[in-house]
């Protein structure tokens, strides 16, 4: 290895300590040692500090351990021309970089300095833990396969939009941060007005190199909370990132001695660096999965002009880091990828919009005869978009008809729900909604690029027939805009929307002999396993057991296999024989059983894609619901992320357990317990999402003013609020048998 990069690691290393003691030791004088220290919206407290060393930061005194340890990881620094065969010196200044950095930014929030603004731009700072776990099942069902940290600036406005959409089309996660001769990647792109923020996947930390050190945070806290890893056990962290956390930094321009100290530190977690300039080649591999560091000087790659060129940069980033793609190839006039799904079309933007508050638009699937499908058929019956005035609301139908040998009409509504992930991967498109309820935005740039109407089919064609190949093999699409004729389908559509609401309702875990497995969220939490019945979802939300069947029906040997139910055990609280087999099985032999209505014993393990964490509260003798999106504090003494750290990791613990938020509809739901009956607290804004559902299911238990007497956080935060207000409503579960 080059001594030269050992010793840039080396010397950018102890410059960025002796700024963080410096200001450590200015800091503690001017504010004192309890002043607080946090990154807001995260219970990881300094990620990188508090997951490597277990070591936890809550106020300026607490920074001093973390800086001594930095300070006794520095080497000398070295004759940069004479070579050595290890990373060793070089690994230990990245990891005191990190620490060091981490330090800063934490000062940087005591003193109200982050997040940091520039020109009126207001940058992100560190991901905040709802966030993370958002993107939690897009990380282990592939749909984002990979992060890439770009540092820098690129050689020109142009170059820095190719090479960002690039990696959006691949899925990748992308996080900026640093400047190039005083200019950010984040300038170029807002100068050439493309929207950032986490809509679409896209995260400014900051303008300087220290806060790439937010991205390590995101990886650290990744391993804790989706791998189960306990803080502080620094060779899993850097194993489980090693393998399951396909990050590599795109460092663009000249690379002072800073950047070769943060690069080292995020070698430490096998995530490579990638230049487009002149620099030593680290091509050994050990440390990262492939090479450590990669020089492709952007003006000698080939190709027949920079945006190729710049193609050919991203490409090679994938390729060192072992990243898998799969994106379909849609044939549309704008780009396409996993990386657009939650973008948002503001109404400066707008071009047209579909649905919405007083608008009609819906979307049906229909399973037909082959021969009543013409394959690749696209049809617009009525006005296309640049018809319409600028901003205007137009009634939109959507029928896709489609034919395969395997096709079932259970499929049907299962693909039909698939048409939101779809539409959204393409840029300047939002959809939300399903069936009648359905609102599509489209941005006024998709347009000026030549998006259509038939484009939404080549779409929907596309991905049904490469994701759903092994079912369908024919696919047609016709589009209406004419509002005679979308008034006139979508009361036909609305019939068999009930007719389909009926056959679902009546699936009833006694009504079927096996239930469907999903083990997607193996990838980060390994000894976790989902066994998913018709009477609830998985925890994520994502999967119910139709979309489980049909994915076994198109990919046998996929994460959703059939779990045969075997011999009861017990009934009251849902316990098979077959069940346990399976769940040990395929849980690393960690779990002997399960049972699917009991939260008290032996519940569904946790990974941390779930929706909500159920939490027994022994002096209310009940339980709380807290949602994903709920930030603030609750009776239990933790925050969400807290709780997920307690049971997330694939781990089965008594009395807390992770759950899709429609399982509190099913008649199932924690029935072992008393149910509905059992809920004193739940997040308020779970609490209005499911609104009227929630209602009718109290209503359908008996208790039609149930939810009135759930607290939340509104009324209750500690368990001394919460006990007066349940026996000022009178709630059932004083009056229950002992939940312990």
């Amino acid at each position: 290895m080059s001594r030269y990069i050992t010793s840039s690691a080396i010397r950018g290393a102890h410059g960025v300590v002796e700024q963080a003691e410096k200001l450590y030791k200015e800091t503690l004088k001017a504010l004192g040692p309890d002043k607080e220290v946090a990154f807001p919206n995260t219970t990881y407290y300094l990620p990188v500090i508090y997951t490597l060393t277990g070591h936890k930061v809550q106020k300026i005194a607490d920074l001093a351990k973390p800086l001594e340890l930095a300070k006794s990881l520095l080497a000398p620094v070295p004759d940069e021309h004479l070579w050595v065969p290890y990373l060793g010196e070089a690994l230990d200044a990245g990891a005191a970089t990190l620490f060091a950095e981490e330090i800063i930014e934490g000062i940087r929030f005591a003193k109200g300095e982050q997040p940091e603004a520039k020109n009126g731009f207001k940058f992100n700072g560190p991901i905040d833990d709802v966030q993370m776990r958002a993107w939690g099942i897009q990380m282990v069902d592939g749909r984002m396969p990979g992060f890439a940290a770009v540092i820098g600036a690129a050689k020109n406005n142009e170059i820095a939009v190719k090479i960002v959409r690039e990696l959006q089309s691949k899925g990748q996660l992308v996080f900026f941060s640093g400047t190039t001769n005083g200019i950010s990647i984040v300038d170029q792109l807002l100068e050439s007005g493309v929207d950032l923020g986490y809509d679409t996947f896209t995260v400014p930390f900051g303008s300087d190199t220290i806060s790439t050190v937010y991205g390590l945070g995101y990886a650290s806290r990744a391993a804790v909370s989706f791998g189960g890893v306990t803080p502080g056990d620094f060779r899993k962290i850097l194993l489980y990132n090693k393998f399951r956390c396909f990050a590599f930094a795109l460092v663009l321009g000249p690379i002072d001695d800073l950047k070769w100290a943060t690069g080292a530190g995020a070698i430490n977690y096998g995530f490579p660096a990638i230049c487009d300039t002149v620099v030593p080649n680290v091509l050994p591999t050990g440390i990262t999965k492939y090479e450590h560091v990669v020089s492709m000087p952007f003006d000698d790659i080939p190709g027949k002009d920079d945006m190729e060129r710049a193609e050919r940069l991203v490409q090679r980033c994938i390729e060192v880091r072992g990243i898998k793609i799969k994106v379909a190839k849609v044939k549309i006039p704008v780009a396409f990828g996993p990386a657009f799904e939650g973008e948002v079309v503001r109404r400066d933007n707008l071009r047209i919009e579909f649905g919405g508050k007083g608008g009609m638009c819906f979307e049906l699937l229909r399973m037909k005869d082959k021969d009543e499908v013409e394959d690749g058929k696209i049809t617009l019956v009525g006005p296309d978009i640049k018809t319409f005035d600028v901003g205007a609301k137009v009634p939109l139908a959507i029928i896709v008809d489609v034919a395969g040998r395997k096709m079932q009409e259970d499929f049907e509504p299962v693909l039909e729900r698939q048409f939101h992930h779809f539409t959204n991967n393409a840029e300047g498109f939002q959809h939300q909604g399903q069936r009648d309820i359905t609102w599509i935005r489209i941005h006024k740039n998709a347009v000026d690029k030549g998006f259509k109407l038939s484009d939404i089919g080549e779409i929907i064609r596309t991905c049904l027939v490469n994701d759903f190949g092994a079912i369908v093999d024919k696919v047609q699409v016709t589009l209406y805009t004419e509002p005679e004729k979308v008034k006139e389908l979508i009361e036909k559509a609305r019939v068999i929307y009930n007719e389909r609401n009926v056959r679902i309702a009546g699936l009833t875990d006694d009504a079927v002999d096996t239930f469907y497995s999903c083990s997607l969220c193996q990838s980060f939490a390994p000894n976790h396993i989902c066994v998913i019945n018709p009477e609830r979802v998985g925890l994520c939300g994502a999967y119910n057991w139709l979309d489980c069947r049909a994915s076994f029906e198109i990919k046998p040997s996929g994460p959703n296999q059939p779990v045969a139910k075997g011999q009861i055990v017990d009934a009251e609280k849902g316990e098979w024989a077959g069940v346990n087999k399976f769940a040990y099985e395929h849980s690393n032999m960690a779990i002997d059983r399960f049972t699917l209505y009991s939260v008290m014993d032996a519940p569904m393990t946790t990974c941390g894609c779930c929706e909500c964490i159920m939490v027994v509260i022994p002096e209310a003798n009940g339980f709380m619901i807290v949602s994903r999106d709920d930030y603030g504090m609750t009776p239990s003494g933790m925050a969400f992320t807290s709780m997920m750290s307690t049971a997330g990791g694939g781990q089965q613990t008594p009395g807390m357990m992770g759950h899709g938020k429609y399982f509190l509809l099913s008649k199932r739901f924690i029935s072992a317990e008393g149910g509905l009956k059992r809920v004193v607290w739940m997040s308020k804004n779970l609490k209005e999402e499911l609104g009227e559902e929630l209602k009718e299911a109290c209503a359908n238990i008996g208790e039609p003013d149930l939810i009135d007497k759930i607290a939340d956080g509104t009324v209750a935060t500690t368990v001394e609020e919460l006990l007066p207000y349940l026996e000022e409503k009178k709630h059932p579960a004083l009056t229950m048998d002992p939940v312990m």
